[in-house]
């Protein structure tokens, strides 16, 4: 076949930067960053967040964008043209997001379901989903088949176009959802209170820990996504100036986020005249539990608001989706030289196979079940410790160190620059960021994660063990995968897709 250039980069800066925002903007921020707050003291987890966001995610995001432009590629040949001994680092960075699709691909089925079912009720409805493995297969599916939709009509035509209708409809559905929940009374104040009036003895190791890592997976970072979102780039976009707007929209959707569930969560327990701590407010209980509980409770109208809700998170879920799903397909076109659409096909199917055995083990667990674990864990759960406690900060930890330590903070200033973005007196603080703080914070959010797993309350666990060692192995095969296959063969440029 013959090679023709690629014609499918972004169209617009404003294109870029919200479907760049809409990679960040996911399950992380409406489900993962409220439950983590509940869990970490409130208004004080939410200012560590917003610090680690600018004193890490910026920069983060600043190397990550900056590597895919530079190289016009997949993730593999971004290192390549780097230094080749350090090309592993993008197949790692590819095979992050496409694990993290198959469980998303689960939780983005659930939300599905539970927009559906929001007018007949979903109070009490987790554990009789979650149990009925057809019905959970079968809403996985709808949602793959969403992305996959957008991602097989490709960058300009798929990716651009629905982030552009996709994300203003988001922002406008939060609005309203915010909205009513603040007009609706009792218990409103004290949530806010929560929320947003700090308290910071509340501040723990455990607390800047998880703000760090929050962090890392709200802005999609350490899972390639910016990296194949910078090579559909060029040098009309400032690299600089769309990174702080994106990191703001991302903040600030977390931030609406929470405006829109505690107020609610505060009114309920109120008027039921129950503590706001006996509802359950960890992890996928939140969302599927006790929000539907709280909604419901309204009558008609929360029904409505309760759609409206999963609703904006199925947006969100999408758009987060393609972008992890696009790096796979990315690899796939310009390695082996296929079509985007049979290489969607081809990652899309694998992602529907990889999400049946991960729902079925969900199931089990909401369901008392003790079938289909590993390391004590349900196959979710596990996935979700081996990506982000282990394997995001490891990836987050080689775009800085490619671009502070083999391109240099220097040259790497000196490139952007060139593009018309300056930095003026940030130019010395940046590098310095780039080459020294940002790793050493990374290196640290790594050690403490490990150590957590390992040694929870300063207990041995041996399941933690298993799942830091399988972490580790995977990085290991990663490495041993691209100098056996990869190292001397070409891997592809955005030039080498065809039409």
């Amino acid at each position: 076949m013959e090679k023709t250039q690629k014609k499918g980069g972004f169209a617009s800066g404003i294109g870029f930067v919200l479907a760049a925002a809409g990679s960040a903007i996911g399950l992380g921020n409406l489900w993962g960053f409220p439950y983590k707050t509940a869990d970490n003291g409130g208004a004080a987890f939410v200012f560590l967040y917003i610090a680690c966001v600018i004193f890490i995610g910026i920069t983060i995001m600043i190397c990550e964008i900056f590597l895919g432009r530079r190289s016009q590629s997949n993730p593999i040949t971004a290192f390549k043209k780097i230094n080749k001994n350090i090309g592993w680092f993008g197949l790692l960075a590819i095979i992050v997001p496409l694990v993290i699709t198959f469980y998303y691909s689960v939780l983005g089925g659930y939300t599905v379901k539970f927009a559906v079912n929001s007018f007949w009720g979903n109070d009490g409805n987790l554990a009789n989903f979650a149990g009925t493995p057809w019905q959970v297969i079968l809403f996985s599916a709808i949602f793959i088949g969403f992305a996959l939709i957008v991602v097989m009509a490709g960058v300009k035509g798929g990716i651009e176009k629905a982030s552009k209708i996709l994300m203003p409809a988001l922002f406008v559905l939060l609005i309203l959802v915010v909205i009513f929940v603040l007009c609706l009374g009792e218990g409103v104040a004290e949530g806010l209170k929560f929320y947003l009036v700090p308290d910071f003895s509340k501040i723990t190791g455990k607390s800047i820990l998880a703000a760090m890592g929050q962090a890392f997976y709200s802005l999609s970072l350490g899972m390639g996504a910016m990296i194949v979102y910078g090579s559909y780039t060029g040098k009309e976009i400032n690299i600089v100036k769309s990174t702080g707007m994106i990191c703001i929209f991302d903040t600030l959707i977390a931030l609406l986020a929470g405006m829109a569930i505690f107020p609610a969560v505060f009114h309920f327990a109120s008027v039921e005249g129950i503590s706001h701590t006996e509802l359950k407010l960890d992890g996928i209980m939140l969302m599927f539990s006790t929000l539907p509980k709280v909604f419901e409770s309204i009558g008609f109208f929360g029904n409505i608001i309760e759609f409206f809700f999963f609703a904006m998170v199925i947006i969100a879920a999408v758009t987060s989706v393609i972008s992890i799903m696009e790096v796979s397909c990315q690899f796939v076109i310009q390695k082996f030289k296929i079509k985007r659409k049979i290489a969607t096909a081809i990652v899309a199917g694998l992602t529907f196979l990889m999400s049946i055995p991960i729902g079925l083990s969900l199931g089990n667990l909401l369901n008392g079940i003790d079938k289909l674990t590993v390391f004590g864990l349900d196959f979710l759960s596990f996935l979700d410790l081996v990506t982000n406690t282990v394997l995001m900060p490891i990836c987050a930890l080689f775009s800085c160190l490619a671009v502070g330590w083999f391109i240099k903070p220097k040259q790497a200033i000196l490139e952007l620059e060139q593009d018309d973005n300056k930095f003026g007196i940030f130019k010395t603080p940046l590098a310095i960021m780039m080459k020294f703080i940002v790793p050493a914070l990374i290196l640290i959010i790594e050690f403490f994660g490990i150590k957590d797993l390992i040694f929870p309350g300063n207990v041995f666990s041996a399941n933690g063990l298993g799942v830091a060692l399988v972490s580790l192995a995977i990085v290991a095969i990663v490495i041993a995968v691209y100098f056996i296959f990869l190292k001397k063969s070409e891997t592809g440029t955005n030039l080498d897709e065809i039409d």
